[in-house]
């Protein structure tokens, strides 16, 4: 169905209003007209043989020498990506999940996930007390972690697409583990969080130095970790759910009241998804499918947009184009939140993508005003009772040889469940609050689920996580690009995607632009400070109601040139860095 083409009854308002693409827009803003006070960065040089982008500069250190030895982007990928488990491990690690999407030089994706995934001894109601949710049981403690993911699907990687020896993509991380890094920003992170990790005794060990609340100056030590990192460099991922490591977790997480075995770490397989394609201005947008909602979802506000002549709107008044992403928003993460789960245990309807469902969507968007959105669509081929009634890090490589790599991986809130088991240093997740724990109740991201998203034995939990390809109308990729944060990864994509495809900005400036944000529940935008005044008066004029925040998510990005050059970006929200040669 061409998009540009509305038959339904339901977007004659937007053909009224001027709104189809590609039509004149003949409205007037219901807000005075603003331009966006641009911030302008610079942005890292074009290159012609690799390009990676993380959020440390240990990490993309890490990348950049694999590359330098001869691997590939996949080599380059994992290696930092154990590296951020040694000095960004409040945000992601080896004892939490990741899904990584690969293309390779023939123009083949794979999506290989790494998401954690419940016991067997998990059941629907284990969050409930005398039948009242209990959320603090799913966030801290021991109960809260999933069987992490992330070491076996690192090791799949390298095993089918690495050139590098295994042992070689570990040593970067064993040496620092070892050797200690300079705190930095971990510091504020350990004294933000410093009372719920004082409640265990061994995180307390590994994190504060000397029995003291460390600063940017203290140098983190983690013989234990690095340890750990050797053994699995020596015996493979077998080390961690076949050996020593899986028996100290399992036992650890039992004494203090956990459920998890070694049976549960014996048990766990890393799956092999199918990528999601959708299409949006001419380009194909490659996805995570479930149990990611992100590739979904930023599909779906993609096709919504399509209505829309966003590059005109942004010349007109940029506080439209705000405004129709904050519509765009409620109406994909309210389907959101009744639909999806794990597609191994959920029926995730495929007319959540039906252009003419995204169209009735999109209908009732007026640029004049907020639209209150009830709830979720009903998409075709579903009946209504179908289901009843930053802290996260992403990074990125490419080459020359046509390999492209974006990771998200995870441990959920920051330090997950608080706990690092003994002797081995790795911080566990506390991904079971990623279930929808009883109906209508929140996790520590403000998300609700519906029955989809009810815990189950070996189910894995539903995630906001969103690595994205793109690619040029002849295949050849045009942009990579994820985030970490939340819910808030979903609409930082979509926002980083508009920016780069609509508005043609570069990489580097379309990270560190303004962002904005909405979950559908609490019915409130979120926007950053960053963004101008006039901006954010405009869209309270249009009826939003607005809370402020420092920042929202954190984003990394590699884009590529007509010519094909390469440019790498890290957000300037966290201090990342990136590489291009």
């Amino acid at each position: 169905m061409d998009r540009r083409v509305f038959l339904h009854e339901s977007a004659r308002n937007l053909a009224a209003a001027g709104l189809i693409f590609g039509t004149p827009a003949t409205f007037a803003s219901a807000t005075n007209s603003t331009t966006l006070a641009r911030q302008q960065c610079e942005t890292t040089a074009g290159g012609t043989k690799f390009a990676v982008a993380t959020v440390h500069e240990l990490a993309t250190n890490a990348a950049r020498d694999m590359f330098r030895v001869g691997g590939n982007a996949v080599d380059a990928a994992v290696a930092a990506s154990f590296m951020l488990s040694v000095v960004d491990g409040h945000n992601s690690g080896i004892g939490g999940g990741c899904f990584a999407l690969i293309r390779d030089p023939s123009g083949r994706f794979y999506a290989i996930d790494g998401r954690e995934e419940a016991g067997a001894a998990a059941t629907k109601d284990m969050f409930l007390k005398n039948g009242q949710p209990q959320p603090e049981w799913s966030q801290t403690g021991p109960l809260a972690p999933g069987v992490p993911g992330q070491v076996a699907a690192l090791e799949n990687m390298a095993t089918r697409f690495g050139r590098l020896s295994w042992r070689s993509l570990l040593e970067p991380a064993i040496q620092t583990a070892q050797n200690g890094f300079v705190m930095g920003r971990l510091a504020n992170v350990i004294r933000a969080n410093a009372k719920d990790l004082g409640r265990f005794a061994s995180s307390k060990r590994v994190l504060f130095p000397g029995d003291e609340l460390p600063t940017a100056t203290t140098r983190l030590h983690q013989p234990d970790l690095a340890q750990t990192l050797q053994l699995i460099a020596n015996e493979g991922a077998a080390a961690f759910y076949h050996g020593p490591i899986a028996q100290a977790i399992a036992e650890y997480l039992g004494a203090e009241g956990g459920i998890l075995t070694v049976n549960d770490f014996a048990n766990y397989q890393v799956k092999q998804r199918e990528p999601l394609v959708s299409h949006y201005r001419g380009r194909q947008v490659i996805g995570f499918p479930p149990p990611s909602s992100g590739g979904i979802h930023v599909a779906q506000m993609l096709g919504m947009l399509e209505c829309f002549d966003l590059r005109a709107l942004w010349r007109r008044d940029p506080i439209l184009v705000y405004h129709l992403w904050l519509e765009v928003m409620q109406r994909a993460m309210a389907d959101r939140a009744h639909w999806l789960g794990d597609a191994d245990h959920a029926r995730v309807p495929l007319g959540l993508l039906d252009p003419a469902y995204l169209l009735q969507r999109a209908g009732d968007i007026q640029l004049g005003r907020t639209s209150k959105v009830a709830g979720h669509g009903l998409p075709p081929g579903v009946e209504s009772q179908f289901f009843g009634d930053k802290h996260t890090t992403h990074l990125t490589a490419a080459d020359q040889e046509g390999w492209v790599v974006a990771i998200t991986q995870t441990v959920n809130t920051s330090f997950g469940c608080k706990m690092i088991a003994p002797g081995t240093g790795i911080v566990l997740n506390n991904e079971m609050d990623d279930f929808s724990i009883a109906p209508g109740v929140a996790n520590a991201f403000g998300l609700v689920g519906t029955e989809a998203n009810a815990i189950a034995p070996g189910k894995r939990p539903l995630s906001s996580m969103s690595p994205t390809i793109v690619l040029d109308g002849a295949g050849r990729p045009v942009l990579t690009c994820g985030a970490a944060g939340g819910p808030r990864i979903i609409t930082c994509t979509l926002q980083t995607i508009c920016r780069v495809l609509d508005f043609d900005q570069s990489i580097q400036e379309a990270l560190d632009s303004p962002r904005v944000h909405h979950q559908w529940r609490p019915s409130e935008a979120v926007v950053e400070e960053r963004m101008d005044p006039a901006s954010i008066a405009g869209l309270q004029t249009l009826g939003h109601e607005v809370r402020r925040i420092e920042a929202s998510a954190t984003a990394q990005g590699i884009s590529w040139s007509a010519d094909g050059r390469l440019e790498a970006a890290a957000d300037s929200r966290a201090g990342g860095v990136a590489f291009v040669e």
